[in-house]
């Protein structure tokens, strides 16, 4: 039989790679460990291929502003990943009370009314900031929150991944399978974060920027299914790894009877407030997306 390379040799590489950073990032102070990434980033971001597709997503989103201003968003854009990417396995260093907190929550009486309401919930959010900082307020409010995500290709980074979730929720992966999942926690009452800014090639098009992008249906599902409360939550990066999370009062849902015609009116609500939100903070959304049909 021929030996996959792929599979035993570069997926095993990158595996022990991944876990080498891991180890080495959790030697640095945290503010030094997210001025490093920011550097990186910002340094050799704008020179990558993949650029481009930014580039071409910010001038049409943006049609008003000029290459320069373009450019400067990309250079921040990048930044700001390179920050979120070594920050990830330092996430437990980030400090939510007391002085010197690198976090701020704002609105945590909507997490609160969610915790405490015997129903069962989602939360959502988008590639922002350092998506990874909302779901952590949830936990710490005494939240079980169950992730939907995107299973890495590599199996052998898989086990880094998994350990973004400090609390009891359970990983959702994307798919059918996820799917199910997803619904038999919401019937027993269980919360849910979801991003849910991605293309995805079989959902519904919905308007998104002024053009329409196909998103996932999902979310607005389990809201009627379940009739759940639906929760944004903005996450900004202020200054370094310094942040400010929103959470927001429950979305309005009020079903008319059309269930099709309902979800696509709060699908149309959620990119709504995302667009606000990544209109508010370009630089730091990830426009690497491919997020619209050219």
């Amino acid at each position: 039989m021929a030996l996959n390379f792929r599979d035993h040799i570069i997926h095993p590489l990158q595996g022990l790679a991944g876990h080498i950073f891991f180890i080495l990032i959790r030697l640095l102070p945290l503010g030094m460990a997210s001025g490093f990434g920011g550097w990186l980033g910002r340094s050799l971001g704008p020179h990558l291929g993949v650029t481009e597709r930014a580039r071409h997503n910010l001038k049409r989103a943006f049609p008003e502003k000029s290459n320069n201003e373009i450019e400067t968003i990309v250079r921040a854009m990048w930044d700001n990943l390179g920050r979120t990417f070594i920050e990830y396995p330092l996430r437990d260093r980030l400090r939510f009370e007391g002085q010197g907190a690198e976090v701020e929550l704002i609105g945590v009486e909507n997490i609160e009314r969610l915790r405490d309401d015997g129903k069962p919930g989602i939360f959502f959010s988008g590639h922002l900031a350092n998506w990874e900082v909302p779901q952590l307020g949830i936990v710490r409010n005494g939240i079980p929150l169950h992730i939907v995500y995107r299973t890495p290709n590599n199996p052998y980074v898989k086990g880094l991944f998994n350990r973004r979730q400090l609390g009891e929720g359970e990983l959702i992966p994307k798919g059918s399978k996820g799917a199910r999942q997803a619904i038999k926690l919401l019937s027993e009452g269980g919360h849910l974060g979801m991003l849910v800014d991605q293309k995805m090639n079989d959902g519904i098009a919905v308007p998104f920027f002024g053009r329409d992008a196909m998103t996932a249906p999902a979310l607005a599902q389990f809201a009627l299914k379940y009739d759940c409360p639906v929760v944004p939550g903005k996450i900004e990066r202020l200054s370094g790894c310094r942040f400010r999370v929103t959470y927001f009062p429950p979305l309005e849902i009020t079903p008319s009877g059309d269930r099709h015609a309902d979800i696509a009116t709060i699908t149309a609500k959620v990119n709504d407030i995302l667009e606000e939100w990544i209109r508010e903070r370009p630089e730091q959304w990830l426009w690497l997306h491919n997020r619209w049909p050219d």
